[in-house]
């Protein structure tokens, strides 16, 4: 069997933010109708959290539900539970408008810690990252500089990150200088 290897194999950093590259995360794209009951009770069932609103997340130990889009979540779980969860689900959902699809390995995934999260994520996204724009379990589709990512805020100075695998580095080493020491802003200190 082979040996999972995450991209960047662990690589951190420490500046104004804590950016630590994960390791390999089970991840199952879902399409379908969110209005249909049977879509709806397969894929809260077999995640075990409730269907997560617009731009919300739901999460219940080591698995999250993630909206994406209107039709589009993002199932995470342990890594090696995707692949069958990924069938299992493609199987339920048969008959139905719907697509399972095993994406784990297509990702690289970040976790941001510090008080100045709100700064850097401001240097480097379009988005509008205040707190009344960005609250807390809120996810985020946007672009990191000249990259697609996704920021998931999982506490008040905490977040996950997501993008393409194939931009793992540069995502990194973007973060990295965004979070540099001697950079600080201060625009959102105390709010």
């Amino acid at each position: 069997m082979s040996e999972i290897i995450a991209p960047l194999n662990g690589a951190a950093f420490d500046g104004l933010l804590r950016v630590d590259a994960l390791g390999p995360q089970g991840q199952i794209t879902l399409r379908g109708d969110f209005a249909a009951p049977a879509f709806r009770d397969v894929v809260t069932e077999v995640a075990g959290t409730a269907f997560p609103e617009a731009r919300r997340v739901e999460a219940a130990g080591d698995r999250a539900l993630l909206w994406m889009s209107p039709d589009e979540l993002m199932l995470l779980l342990p890594y090696e539970a995707a692949t069958t969860t990924a069938a299992d689900l493609a199987q339920r959902l048969s008959g139905e408008h719907a697509l399972a699809v095993d994406v784990s390995d297509a990702r690289a995934h970040f976790r941001l810690r510090g008080a100045p999260l709100r700064d850097v994520l401001a240097k480097i996204t379009p988005a509008d990252v205040s707190p009344a724009a960005l609250p807390e379990g809120e996810l985020r589709r946007t672009r990191l500089a000249q990259i697609a990512a996704a920021v998931w805020l999982t506490g008040p100075q905490e977040a996950r990150l997501f993008c393409f695998r194939s931009v793992a580095q540069y995502a990194f080493d973007l973060l990295s200088t965004a979070a540099a020491p001697g950079s600080e802003v201060g625009y959102f200190d105390g709010r």
